[in-house]
């Protein structure tokens, strides 16, 4: 019960954070005072501010208190395929890239699967870290067939922006994409990469797209970090089909 208990506390203040009611910065009150005001213990507190600190709203300094560090989350509507470039601008925030890469390589057994590859055939990889407001939001790998696109015209463009406005300059947009969702947490490489502690809670979305014709052209996998991002899915109804 007494875990359940800081879960409902551990929302409670995150709603008030993500309201403005705690504003960015803003020092919470005493661990006496807070837990008197929302009527728990100060050990069921203190696990429901652990668990904010694990995951970004907070920060706890010995002597300085509990701050507030909580920024904007990314709205991303998963029933529209667009990058993650789109859904931080969409957010009113700016853009941006680090740390990027490109190589090409053999295809692993997953990378032929996913993309309908031959044996050994070789694949053309892009990874970069996004960023939002200059913030590490999204570590992101983008792996598309040689024959879609080579080296040199990859990395010859600009890699701050979408693949898919790459594909479409190119005559290949994208018509469709299937992802899958899967929770896990940061490893050192990760929370390196991220400017995160290990153990953060992260969404990973591994993704397919296609092309008009059906044929497989981008594999994409991102991490995000989950408190910086709100998810929603349009999900249609029963009605009459229901049986």
């Amino acid at each position: 019960m007494s875990k359940r208990l800081s879960f409902r506390i551990r929302d409670e203040l995150a709603t008030r954070i993500a309201a403005g009611s705690i504003a960015p910065g803003a020092k919470l009150p005493s661990e006496p005072v807070l837990a008197i005001e929302l009527g728990v213990s100060r050990a069921t507190l203190r696990e429901a501010l652990r668990s904010l600190e694990e995951d970004g709203f907070v920060t706890r300094t010995r002597g300085s208190g509990t701050h507030a560090t909580y920024r904007p989350r990314l709205r991303n509507n998963l029933d529209m395929n667009f990058g993650v470039t789109d859904a931080i601008a969409a957010s009113g925030m700016t853009p941006g890239t680090r740390d990027s890469a490109v190589r090409s390589a053999a295809a692993t057994t997953a990378e032929r699967e996913a993309l309908g590859l031959a044996q050994d055939a070789p694949v053309v990889i892009l990874e970069r870290v996004r960023t939002a407001d200059g913030r590490a939001v999204v570590s992101s790998r983008d792996v598309l067939s040689a024959d879609t696109i080579s080296l040199g015209e990859l990395a010859g463009m600009s890699i701050d922006g979408s693949v898919y406005a790459v594909l479409e300059g190119m005559g290949r947009p994208v018509a469709r994409g299937v992802v899958t969702i899967s929770p896990m947490k940061t490893d050192r490489a990760m929370a390196r990469r991220l400017d995160v502690k290990v153990g953060v809670l992260l969404l990973h979305l591994r993704q397919v797209d296609y092309g008009s014709d059906g044929a497989p052209l981008l594999l994409s996998d991102e991490f995000h970090l989950a408190e910086a991002f709100e998810f929603t899915v349009v999900r249609r109804g029963p009605g009459k089909e229901r049986t």
